[in-house]
């Protein structure tokens, strides 16, 4: 058996439109009527090459979930795979753009989703959480409207806002007051940074938008002193390995600097990202990081708990969560 399927394991990165498996996308582009050949081959595997073709599929494959019942089934299917490789938490980034050009409302979205992620906790005891984004090459305006959105219709499950889309476009600045607003309604923040900006894109992020999260954060390694103020400032960061490579930000995973930033002291978490697009699945983060740089169980157990400790939930969930984190460490 593998060993770290018995590794319980916390998910902080995950764009659930990216993580809808091929069949489920082929089923309701089937259902919907909705073309999907040019974007999914004959072997039921997605097709891209470079990361303006990969965000196309991603649009594609989006645009065949319609109605609430179909995210619902999405959201379900995800968290079960999840748990079914020994995760015991996972947040995902839920994006109210790509719902509204599907004709659905935002509460008619986040409803669908949130009763997956009820089912898949029913029968499997995984914890689930949201977080709205805003996509940044839409601009500022449409972030701000997210924010509004999800702050006036609050949901239990949605605990978090972020910013993700195009890192090269619009500078954190132009999205400060959106993060305000998600911030002083209680929501924890994130933003993508630092995976094909370079050291500067995650200095503005800490700057403009004051997170405690980065999502990727991975080109600090190229600044000594920005490397020296994530660990001092304790800013988690959402590592994505496999999609790293697959994108090409690193040729191969030996050379990423997952381990290096660990070594470093600063707080490291694992995540899949976009799984079935890049050929991942947060389980094979885990076992691809700890045997390609020799993690032992405790190093596992470790950036679990780093990511229950940063997760966007209530502290009674935290600590339910630390609580089965540490039988499993005790071998309970």
């Amino acid at each position: 058996m593998n060993e770290t399927v018995g590794v319980p394991k916390a998910e902080l990165h995950c764009h659930i439109e990216g993580a809808a498996p091929p069949r489920l996308v082929l089923q309701f582009a089937d259902q919907h009527g909705v073309d999907v050949s040019e974007i999914i081959d004959g072997n039921g595997q997605y097709v891209w090459s470079d990361f303006t073709t990969f965000l196309k599929a991603y649009d594609v494959a989006s645009s065949v979930f319609k109605t609430p019942a179909d995210y619902s089934l999405l959201s379900e299917t995800y968290f079960r795979m999840l748990a079914a490789e020994g995760a015991i938490y996972g947040e995902i980034f839920i994006s109210p753009d790509h719902a509204q050009a599907a004709g659905l409302s935002y509460r008619s979205y986040v409803e669908g989703l949130a009763a997956g992620i009820e089912r898949a906790k029913t029968d499997t005891a995984i914890e689930g959480r949201m977080i709205a984004i805003g996509v940044r090459h839409f601009g500022a305006a449409s972030v701000e409207r997210v924010a509004k959105e999800v702050i006036g219709n609050p949901h239990p499950l949605v605990t978090g806002f972020g910013l993700a889309g195009d890192e090269r476009s619009g500078h954190p600045a132009n999205f400060a007051k959106a993060f305000r607003m998600a911030e002083e309604a209680g929501l924890g923040t994130t933003a993508h940074a630092g995976e094909f900006g370079g050291p500067e894109s995650i200095t503005a992020a800490l700057e403009f938008l004051r997170v405690k999260r980065l999502g990727h954060g991975v080109r600090a390694i190229e600044d000594k002193d920005l490397v020296k103020r994530l660990a001092d400032e304790k800013i988690v960061l959402e590592v994505c390995p496999g999609s790293n490579t697959a994108l090409g930000v690193y040729t191969v995973l030996r050379f990423h600097p997952v381990n290096i930033l660990r070594r470093e002291g600063v707080k490291i978490t694992l995540n899949s990202d976009d799984p079935p697009f890049f050929g991942t699945t947060l389980g094979k983060e885990y076992s691809s990081v700890a045997e390609t740089f020799s993690w032992t169980l405790d190093d596992q157990l470790d950036v679990t708990r780093t990511a229950i400790d940063a997760a966007f939930c209530d502290e009674t969930t935290r600590n339910r969560l630390l609580v089965r984190l540490d039988s499993a460490k005790n071998g309970g």
